[in-house]
C-alpha cells in the first residue's frame, strides 16, 4: 500500500553492512562468480566510488524535502494515519529518511549504473557481502533495467513485489556468492534463509531511528530484503537456476505472492473488490486510491490484536482496495477500503477482529447499531460503519456529523 513511497526515498538498492574502497580490486571477480550463479552475461564491469555518509545524508534530506511538499506524500501520511499504523504526529517524509540515512551503508544507481559505498567499514566479510548484494542489483540491471522494471508495476501491490524481487535476488545471491566462494553450492542453506530474515534491520541503541519507528514502517522497509529472500529462495529451490530469469519476466503480482511464494507459482491472480459507495460524493475529492495487501492487513491486524492470530488471518486474503477522500469545504479526510476473503468464514473472521482494531486504535468508540454483518457508531474520527458481504468486508471511516461541517 504505502511501501513504495518509503523506498522512492532510497532511490537504489541499499544495504545494511558497511564495505569500503578496499573492496573495489574485488568487482570483476564478484561479478564473474554471479554470473555462474544465475547464468547471466556480464556485459560491462561496473564502476564503483565512495561516497561520504555526509553527502549520502544530504542527497536523502534533498529527496525529503521534494516528499514533503508532494500531494502523493501527504495522502499516503493521512491514510497511514487514518489506519492507525503510525500515530498522528508521524511525519512521513521526515521520518523515512532519516531512517535511511541511517540504515543505509552502500547503493547501486539505477540511473547511473554505478555503485556507491559509504565511507564507513565493519568486519571483511560484511564488506564483501554488501558488495555482492550491489553488483547482483548491477548485474540484474543489465538483464532488465531495473528503473523500467519497477516503472512498469500498475499499483502499490505490483510494484512492492517487484521491489521484493530486486531487493530479495540481490540478498540471497550475495550470500550464494559467499558460500561459492568458500568452496561451496552456490545456493544459500534453507536454515541461514530463515536465520538472515529474522535479523534484518539494524536496531538497538546505535540505530534510535529504526528502533523506534512504528511497526508498519520498520517492516516496510526490511520487508523486500527479507521477504523478498524468501521468496527467492522458495522459487530456486522449485524451479533451479531458471528461477533467476523467471522472476523477471514473470513477477509477480502482490505482497501475497512474495509471503507465500506457492501463491505465485500456482498464478493465483488477487481480486480487486469494489469500494464501498460515500454518500454524499460530491462534497468530497479523492487524495489517494490504491491496494491494500495481504502485508497491510498482517501488519495492522499483528499491530492490534496479535502476531499468531492477526498473520493467520490476513494470510486468507484476496484481495484489497482503499480509497481516501477530503471533504471539499471541512477538509476533513475520510478512509474507506473493501477486502476480499477466501471464504466466508475467512471474512467474518476479518470483521470480527477489524471491530477489535477501530477499539484499540482510537481512544473511543460507541456503538449505534450492531448485527452478525453490519456495525455502525462513531469513534475519534468521526463516525464509521463497516459491513459484511459473503466474503467481502467494506469500511467507511471518519465521516462528520453535518453540525461539525458547517
Amino acid at each position: 500500500m504505502f511501501v513504495r513511497f518509503l523506498l522512492s526515498l532510497a532511490f537504489a538498492g541499499v544495504t545494511f553492512a558497511q564495505p569500503s574502497t578496499s573492496l573495489f580490486s574485488q568487482v570483476d571477480e564478484v561479478l564473474r562468480t554471479l554470473s555462474d550463479i544465475t547464468g547471466w552475461k556480464v556485459q560491462r564491469t561496473v564502476p564503483a566510488e565512495i561516497l561520504s555518509r555526509d553527502n549520502f545524508r544530504k542527497m536523502v534530506e534533498e529527496g525529503v524535502k521534494d516528499a514533503e511538499t508532494n500531494k502523493e506524500t501527504r495522502a499516503a501520511e493521512i491514510a497511514l494515519k487514518m489506519f492507525g499504523l503510525v500515530p498522528q504526529d508521524f511525519n512521513l517524509a521526515r521520518e523515512s529518511g532519516d531512517l535511511l540515512a541511517e540504515q543505509a551503508a552502500a547503493f547501486y544507481d539505477y540511473k547511473k549504473k554505478r555503485l556507491f559505498v559509504l565511507d564507513s567499514t565493519r568486519t571483511d566479510n560484511e564488506q564483501l557481502i554488501a558488495l555482492a548484494h550491489e553488483l547482483a542489483h548491477a548485474l540484474a540491471d543489465q538483464q532488465h533495467p531495473l528503473r523500467k522494471f519497477i516503472k512498469d508495476a500498475d499499483s502499490d501491490e505490483p510494484a512492492t513485489a517487484r521491489q521484493s524481487v530486486i531487493e530479495g535476488q540481490a540478498t540471497w545471491l550475495s550470500w550464494a556468492y559467499l558460500s561459492k566462494k568458500s568452496g561451496g553450492r552456490g545456493e544459500v542453506p534453507k536454515a541461514l534463509v530463515d536465520k538472515l530474515a529474522e535479523g534484518a534491520g539494524a536496531s538497538g541503541e546505535d540505530f534510535p531511528v529504526f528502533s523506534q519507528a512504528p511497526l508498519y514502517i520498520r517492516e516496510s522497509l526490511t520487508f523486500p530484503y527479507t521477504e523478498g529472500m524468501r521468496f527467492q529462495d522458495a522459487v530456486y529451490r522449485e524451479l533451479g537456476p531458471a528461477a533467476f530469469e523467471r522472476i523477471f519476466r514473470d513477477p509477480p503480482r502482490s505482497t501475497q505472492h512474495i509471503l507465500h511464494p506457492q501463491t505465485y507459482l500456482a498464478s493465483r491472480i488477487p481480486t480487486m473488490p469494489a469500494p464501498p459507495r460515500l454518500e454524499d460524493a460530491r462534497s468530497f475529492r479523492m487524495l489517494a486510491d490504491g491496494d491494500v495487501g495481504e502485508f497491510d492487513y498482517s501488519v495492522l491486524l499483528r499491530q492490534f490484536i496479535g502476531e499468531t492470530e492477526g498473520r493467520e488471518a490476513a494470510a486468507h486474503w484476496r484481495g484489497g482496495v482503499y480509497r481516501l477522500y477530503e471533504h471539499k469545504h471541512a477538509k476533513y479526510p475520510v478512509l474507506t477500503h473493501s477486502s476480499e476473503w477466501d471464504s466466508p468464514e475467512a471474512a467474518r473472521t476479518f470483521f470480527e477482529l477489524y471491530q477489535r482494531v477501530l477499539r484499540a486504535k482510537w481512544k473511543k468508540l460507541d456503538i449505534a447499531s450492531s448485527s452478525p454483518t453490519q456495525v455502525s457508531g462513531s469513534g475519534d474520527n468521526g463516525r464509521f460503519s463497516l459491513h459484511l458481504d459473503g466474503v467481502t468486508v467494506q469500511s467507511i471511516e471518519g465521516i462528520q456529523s453535518p453540525e461539525r461541517v458547517r
